[in-house]
């Protein structure tokens, strides 16, 4: 039996790439459709196999004779649309084949990523002023002949139902309107030399909640809670008189008994349904749009609201789940939760800060504190690789050469409000600790859980990029202490109007990240085959220690500044000589206790903190920090209703009001990083070689959790662990997945090497 070969990209090289011409609407949030029959050049029987590959400067959804090509949503995605442009495949034999003789293609196209108002504080960002299509339908017939029907003039363009939509503000639709006849499709603009094979994980819709309450505020308005903050959109099934108009409008939070949406500042996230009347009733689900929300407000709807009438799809990238966590502490069991639906969420695309205000963009800080833990929740590894590669494009297209503070950088393009502070700030620009560093950290997060040795050398140039930006930026002591520094961003301790405004001395925390940085680069360089590079970044990694030391280091092992944050980083980093480590793990207790054991630390410091102490014997005070409720905390979310990770420690107030600072998100990963510690020390499954090559099970049990249980499907197979410390002395199980090894390590030191199988201690 043979295989027809795929057809390659180059079959787009003799596609046109289409666009709506003058004569249709060409608004930002314009929605267009474009339309063509195909004659078969033979019987629908005689079809061998049939593939549509097709791209867009927009997002799009293709159907033949009505029936949907793919279950995708939002293709193709975003990426840095400038040089890399994702070509999706889908195997249409079986619709081509059931379309008879003839058959007609139809493509949706509006603006998603590609236009639209885009960024933050009154920012106006666009790649382009016009969406594009560009496809080609492969038939291959039993005989060997080939059919190829690609986008061209001869394709009808026309509008839909559809009046509006846009990432930001929702989608509109009429279902009354009725679309004028297809004219000629006008010629787009797509660059063939930025056309790539699908990287990245497509976007699917994966489940649907129906609502767990619904009911009327004190206002009259009519609220549906879905019981878990998610980000996609509402469905519904409605039957109601033509020109019936619903609206449909999002939060994550209630506030005074009404829907929340100040957070969601510029971004209506509003969808509405203008009804045609159809007497079987009418199904509608914006599918060009997407919000982050658990509430919903309902209005116009004809009659009372049946809870069978709407449900919640949950929409992100196709990451397959990978890891699981369960302990006699429901807090933790829910935190831990909360750190995997905030992933879910905001791995949509590109890995995002937020997923519901005018932001949704791909922050280079956020990843890099959360990167580890993302990899042991779900499998990330071709959706943070091809992020990396797009954080590597887009430095290189940065005229300073430092990694953007998004990615794909689409601050490029924003013509800020003028009375914003962001278009004053200047020195709001530069390499940054923490947010540059993720160029490095992303990738030792997936060197550490998948072990690729190529794609390690395929995000080495970023690396690289990085640090010769940051090499730029040193001042003379060696210090990288120099032009703006996110910093300990969100301590908890500053002022919810000045987010940067942190215990931690920035030239501290920068200069700590920079030797990390510098470390494994170093070693990436040598794992490649690139022993110069690897000299050159060792050495800069030990001018710079040496700097650290000498600059913020006492004799006592006091660092500058003397919070949590410096402490850990400190530790956690292996810079401190062994005579001071153990002093500045007692400063480190000292500080943590004397805070009561609330949190203390921003975005630099709390993916460390419980790693710092427990790693120097501080068992106790990290579980405690990690058990406690009191705000700030990991569990004052947690006790106040929140299913996933907070923006701010304290983004709801203990009265029920939001924060009042005006960047307040209750769905943003950064500060969930600490389950990468319950995952590994907690429950005890670590990597003790990249890709899980060699297992560690080493499970740190604490006071406050009785047992612990869980697992990993590592790149060698299901890791499973459970521990106990009821009922009599320490129990542990575990099961080693089949050619596989594992070195366990018992909380009383003694070690065990065992092989495949379940085994008991």
């Amino acid at each position: 039996m043979t295989t027809t070969p795929a057809p390659a990209l180059s079959v787009l090289d003799s596609a046109t790439a289409i666009c709506a011409p003058e004569s249709l609407p060409r608004a930002v949030t314009d929605v267009h459709a474009f339309l063509r029959t195909v004659d078969l050049d033979s019987p629908a029987d005689q079809v061998e196999s049939a593939e549509l590959l097709a791209t867009a400067h927009g997002v799009y959804e293709a159907s033949i004779d009505g029936t949907p090509v793919s279950e995708a949503v939002l293709s193709p995605g975003w990426t840095v649309y400038e040089t890399r442009l994702q070509v999706q495949r889908f195997d249409v034999t079986a619709l081509v084949r059931a379309a008879g003789d003839r058959l007609e293609v139809r493509v949706v196209l509006a603006g998603g990523w590609w236009r639209g108002d885009f960024g933050f504080a009154g920012a106006q960002a666009n790649y382009g002023d016009s969406t594009a299509f560009l496809g080609a339908l492969v038939i291959t017939y039993r005989d060997g002949s080939r059919q190829t029907v690609t986008t061209d003039e001869t394709w009808g363009a026309t509008t839909t139902a559809i009046e509006s939509a846009s990432i930001y503000g929702g989608q509109r639709e009429d279902r009354r309107r009725e679309a004028p006849a297809p004219v000629p499709a006008a010629v787009g603009d797509i660059d063939r030399g930025t056309l790539i094979e699908q990287s990245s994980p497509l976007i699917l819709r994966h489940e649907a909640r129906a609502p767990e309450k619904i009911w009327t505020s004190p206002s009259g308005r009519t609220l549906v809670d879905f019981g878990q903050n998610l980000v996609g959109w509402l469905r519904l099934t409605v039957t109601g008189p033509a020109g019936t108009e619903i609206t449909l409008r999002h939060a994550e939070v209630l506030e005074h008994e009404e829907l929340g949406t100040r957070p969601l500042r510029g971004a209506a996230a509003t969808d509405t349904i203008v009804l045609a009347g159809e007497a079987d009733g009418e199904t509608f689900e914006p599918t060009f749009t997407f919000h982050g929300f658990r509430y919903a407000e309902i209005t116009g709807w004809p009659g009372e609201l049946d809870p069978g009438a709407i449900e919640a799809v949950v929409v992100h990238s196709d990451i397959p789940r990978t890891g699981w966590f369960e302990s006699s502490h429901a807090g933790v069991n829910q935190l831990v939760s909360n750190s995997v639906w905030s992933q879910r969420g905001n791995f949509l695309a590109v890995p995002t800060d937020c997923p519901q205000r005018d932001e949704r963009l791909g922050w280079t800080g956020d990843i890099a504190a959360y990167a580890a833990t993302s990899a042991f929740q779900f499998d990330v590894k071709s959706f943070l690789h091809t992020w990396l590669i797009d954080l590597a494009a887009e430095t290189r297209l940065n005229p300073e050469g430092y990694v953007p503070f998004v990615i794909p950088d689409i601050l490029k393009y924003a013509a800020f409000d003028p009375g914003s502070d962001v278009e004053a700030a200047e020195a709001w620009k530069g390499a940054t600790a923490v947010w540059g560093d993720a160029a490095v950290w992303v990738a030792e997060a997936l060197w550490t859980a998948y072990g690729d040795l190529d794609q390690l050398r395929e995000q080495y140039p970023g690396m690289v990029l990085h640090l010769e930006s940051v090499e730029k930026a040193l001042s003379p002591t060696g210090l990288w202490d120099t032009g703006f520094q996110f910093g300990d961003w969100l301590d908890p301790d500053a002022s919810p109007h000045a987010p940067a405004d942190a215990k931690a001395d920035k030239g501290v925390v920068a200069t700590a990240c920079l030797i990390r940085s510098a470390r494994f680069a170093a070693r990436t360089a040598e794992l490649i085959g690139e022993p110069a590079d690897a000299q050159r970044w060792q050495q800069l990694a030990d001018r710079t220690r040496e700097a650290f030391l000498s600059a913020y280091v006492s004799e006592d092992g006091t660092v500058l500044s003397d919070c949590a944050t410096v402490y850990s980083l400190a530790i956690a980093f292996d810079i401190l000589p062994e005579e001071l480590r153990e002093k500045s793990a007692a400063r480190l207790s000292e500080v943590v206790r004397a805070a009561g054991y609330r949190v203390s630390t921003g975005f630099a410091g709390t993916p460390f903190v419980t790693w710092a102490l427990s790693e120097t014997g501080h068992v106790e005070d990290a579980y405690r920090l990690l058990l406690e409720e009191g705000n700030p905390s990991w569990l004052y979310p947690v006790s106040m209703g929140a299913t996933t990770i907070w923006e701010r420690w304290d983004s709801m107030l203990e009265d029920g009001s939001i924060n009042p600072g005006e960047m307040t998100s209750f769905n943003h990963y950064a500060l969930g990083a600490v389950a990468d510690w319950i995952y590994q020390v907690v429950l005890g499954i670590r990597p003790a070689a990249p890709g899980y090559s060699q297992i560690l099970v080493q499970p740190t049990p604490g006071p406050g959790l009785d047992w612990a249980r869980g697992a990993y499907e590592s790149a060698v197979g299901r890791i499973e662990v459970a521990w106990r410390t009821v009922d009599g002395p320490f129990q542990l199980e575990v099961a080693i997945p089949e050619g596989a090894s594992a070195t366990v390590v018992l909380p009383d030191g003694t070690t065990h090497e065992v092989g495949a199988g379940t085994h008991e201690f």
